[in-house]
């Protein structure tokens, strides 16, 4: 697909938006000189005619088109025709709809909800554990935090614990502010930021895995003029180029908005998972939920029990033990999370609830910022950025017109010499 870069204010127009600039006009003069040509001749043989009737209703077409098309961007000759010049007349309106489009279409909580369903990340967290990539080296750091972490405990207390109190304890613990806490320590320490940046770059991949889902999605909902103009096309190509560099800048700049929103949002969730009762509540739910699942209850005993008998050899020669035991109870869960459909609903619940959430708690602010940003932009900037964008495309427009009115014309012209 040919590149649709984004012109900045001041830029020249591309060599391709040039081109087929020339080429509409230089259709235009040659119809004009065609016409000029065949009423020269019109008595030397009853043909020109035709190709006058054609090149004249050629000249219609292509002046009426030309004049469609330069009224988008600017007046016509500098002429302030009425309803001309709409892009810098409509700028703002042009954010605004801009935006509605991404509201309604992607941050509506709805439609997020309705999307979610779809996506099965239980399933696909279950893949990853049961066989992730670069196994070894996953599976052999994991093992050392265990080590390091079962080496700091008091070995008598922990000896002492049985696995059928397990589940008891952690039903009566209140994890959320233990959570909140370790959040606020890895916020703390900027533990946090390698964590983002995969997550950034984890949508850049999948954005362009589903380009095509964005591009059926604004074909469908485009107009027949704008399928019949290819602006579908280049309405698409715009959205997933803007995408694209929003996510490029977001893993470039630390100080990118919507990267310090995300932090926030974090330190928000730290601060919520230790003081909000309701988000406490809430993960006390989910906690219950996953306790009084079946398949999750004998996944721990069973864990405890393998984890009670690796112990002391753990301990000992970590590299050894905990590689092959750790790594058994990651596959152990992902098999778990695969085959049993209950804890996978339980799980694809409340990743459905958290994109919801977050669709309902910043959606509007995304949606803002892409209305104040086009608003603040000179309106100079807007139309060289539009018009060099679409412009190319905009010129088949003159061409075809050109075109499709000569034989318009030929036609009546034929029609009118048989009646």
């Amino acid at each position: 697909m040919p590149s649709l870069r984004v012109a900045r204010s001041g830029d020249a127009a591309p060599p391709a938006l040039v081109r087929m600039r020339l080429i509409a006009t230089g259709l235009l003069v040659a119809m004009a000189a065609l016409f000029l040509i065949a009423r020269s001749q019109q008595g030397v043989h009853p043909a020109w005619g035709y190709v006058q009737a054609f090149a004249e209703a050629a000249m219609v077409g292509g002046l009426a088109d030309w004049f469609a098309v330069t009224a988008l961007f600017r007046h016509p000759l500098g002429l302030p025709i009425p309803h001309t010049a709409i892009v810098p007349r409509n700028k703002d309106r042009i954010g605004d709809t801009l935006a509605a489009f991404l509201r309604d279409n992607f941050l509506i909580p709805s439609v997020v909800a309705r999307r979610m369903r779809r996506v099965d990340v239980a399933a696909a967290i279950g893949r990853f554990l049961a066989a992730p990539p670069e196994r070894g080296r996953l599976w052999k750091g994991a093992s050392r935090l265990v080590a390091d972490i079962l080496e700091s405990l008091d070995q008598d207390r922990l000896g002492g614990m049985v696995k059928t109190a397990m589940a008891d304890r952690l039903r009566r613990m209140d994890i959320a502010p233990l959570l909140g806490q370790a959040l606020d320590a890895a916020i703390a320490e900027n533990r946090h930021a390698p964590l983002l940046d995969q997550t950034i770059r984890w949508v850049g991949r999948t954005l362009e895995a589903n380009e095509h889902l964005i591009r059926d999605m604004v074909h469908q909902r485009a107009g027949a003029i704008m399928r019949w103009t290819g602006l579908d096309e280049t309405l698409a190509n715009k959205i997933i180029d803007g995408l694209h560099k929003l996510v490029a800048d977001m893993a470039e700049d630390p100080g990118h908005p919507l990267r310090q929103r995300a932090e926030e949002g974090l330190a928000r969730l730290a601060f919520d998972l230790q003081f909000d009762p309701v988000m406490r509540t809430r993960v006390f739910t989910l906690k219950a939920e996953l306790l009084d699942n079946p398949a999750m209850e004998r996944w721990w005993l069973g864990m405890w029990e393998r984890m009670r008998l690796g112990m002391l050899k753990a301990v000992r020669n970590p590299d050894a033990a905990m590689s092959g035991y750790f790594g058994d109870a990651l596959r152990q869960l992902g098999e778990t999370l695969q085959q049993d459909a209950g804890l996978r609903r339980t799980i694809n619940r409340f990743a459905r609830r958290a994109a919801v959430g977050a669709a309902a708690d910043y959606g509007d602010g995304i949606v803002r910022l892409v209305s104040d940003t086009v608003r603040g932009w000179d309106t100079r900037t807007v139309t060289g950025r539009l018009e060099n964008a679409v412009g190319r495309d905009l010129q088949y427009i003159r061409i075809n017109g050109t075109l499709v009115g000569g034989l318009v014309g030929l036609l009546i012209h034929v029609v009118d010499t048989l009646l």
